[in-house]
């Protein structure tokens, strides 16, 4: 019975031992099984940090090309981080602009031209990145009724473009693109004057033509704006300021299409004037000074 015992004993530390042997050739081979995966791991980000700069441009450039311009800017981002001291890092960040611009989101197209002017401003492509900064704004701004924050925007960043760049072949866009964005603001400005006129208000009309007088007076609302100003001026029955409008018209638009329209108002303004120097007259030679002269001459001087 003891013998058996024995046996038994022995017969269980050998099957403890099988399968603490089975347990650790298991763990072996999922050791061999992790260490396998990991190096293939390690050997694919190895096979792909091998690739060069130029060809990782070349894939963006190309993916550009093909208008898959969301798979373009992932390729031109990593080429902007990873490859910041590179040839081609201000190409990926010019492009980077181009693929927003492309895809009609200015605002993101006008924050990406614009790193490229702030870290790299020695790269050759900023002058175009600056125009197409100005553009990105142009494509933003509204009807001129609306407002023109963009308006005004774009015009600061044309300028600079012509005023840094006036040789360039875009210089010549970009000042016909700042005259139509100007003649917006002043159509804005003088349609304020227009309601204002229509409304009675005529203080707050002149305020208006004065404004596209002094800011806009290159465009075609200027000479439009000082007629509206003398006409503001007679409905306000304030003649001798009419005068000193209707004069400084004729002086700076003499050969103006408006001209017959501006003859009238100083016919119209003159007659007034004449009118008011003659009733003038005659009260201060009326030695009884009737009480209904002086009231009209009163009445005159008031306003």
């Amino acid at each position: 019975m003891m013998k058996l015992q024995g046996v038994t004993s022995r017969e269980s530390i050998i099957s403890l031992d099988w399968r603490m042997c089975s347990v650790a050739k298991l763990s072996l081979s999922l050791l061999l099984i992790a260490v396998t995966v990991i190096g293939a791991g390690c050997g694919s980000s190895e096979k792909t940090t091998v690739v060069s700069v130029e060809e990782r441009f070349q894939r963006a450039k190309m993916l550009f090309d093909d208008e898959d311009y969301l798979e373009a800017i992932n390729e031109f981002n990593v080429i902007t981080l990873q490859f910041q001291g590179t040839d081609f890092a201000d190409d990926a960040q010019f492009y980077l602009g181009e693929c927003r611009f492309m895809r009609g989101e200015f605002l993101l197209a006008a924050f990406e031209y614009s790193g490229l002017k702030r870290n790299m401003p020695a790269s050759p492509l900023v002058p175009e990145a600056q125009y197409k900064l100005g553009v990105s704004y142009y494509n933003l701004s509204p009807e001129f009724m609306l407002d023109q924050q963009h308006t005004t925007k774009s015009i600061d960043e044309l300028q600079t473009f012509v005023e840094y760049y006036p040789a360039h072949e875009l210089a010549p866009d970009a000042e016909a693109k700042i005259k139509e964005l100007t003649t917006r603001l002043a159509k804005k400005e003088y349609e304020s004057a227009i309601m204002y006129s229509k409304l009675g208000f005529y203080k707050s009309a002149i305020v208006y033509y004065d404004a596209v007088i002094e800011k806009y007076h290159d465009t075609d609302y200027a000479p439009l704006a000082h007629l509206g100003k003398v006409e503001a001026f007679v409905a306000r029955n304030k003649y001798e300021e009419a005068e000193s409008a209707i004069n400084k018209f004729l002086k700076l638009f003499p050969n103006s299409v408006l001209r017959s329209r501006a003859d009238e108002l100083k016919s119209a303004i003159d007659q007034e004037l004449q009118g008011k120097e003659q009733l003038t007259g005659k009260e201060s030679g009326d030695n009884t000074g009737s009480s209904k002269n002086s009231k009209v001459s009163s009445s005159i001087r008031e306003r």
